[in-house]
């Protein structure tokens, strides 16, 4: 009676790891995605205020994690954008679309237009 028992348990155990193990590959099937900004800014204390500094929890709440945020480019070939820099990263492109098409961001993003031109897209990365 134990052997079969063990046999049964081991099954379960082996279906319970192989189930796993495939949801994690589905995961890793998924490129990351990232949002590219290229804020041209007109009026930097209000675009602080009153756009960046309400934009950063909205990103961070859905799980997207700065990359580039502002810092300064260097040359390398052709011109350096004078505008801000800004990439962002998910964890997939369905992920990213959710974060932007809510309408807490598409609300917030015509507040930052009366402090400055936006550029923004969304690309996938390249996956695991």
């Amino acid at each position: 009676m134990k052997k079969y028992q063990m046999v049964t348990l081991s099954i379960i155990a082996g279906c319970g790891l192989g189930a796993a193990a495939t949801e994690g590959l589905r995961a890793q099937a998924q490129p990351p995605a990232y949002v590219v900004a290229l804020n041209q800014v007109t009026d930097r204390d209000h675009y602080l205020k009153e756009f960046a500094s309400k934009m950063t929890p909205l990103i961070t709440a859905d799980g997207g994690q700065f990359i580039v945020r502002g810092g300064q480019a260097e040359e390398m070939i052709g011109t350096p954008p004078k505008s801000r820099v800004v990439v962002i990263r998910f964890d997939n492109m369905d992920k990213l679309m959710a974060w932007y098409k809510s309408e807490k961001v598409t609300d917030l993003y015509k507040v930052g237009q009366k402090y400055g031109t936006f550029n923004v897209f969304a690309v996938e990365g390249v996956a695991k």
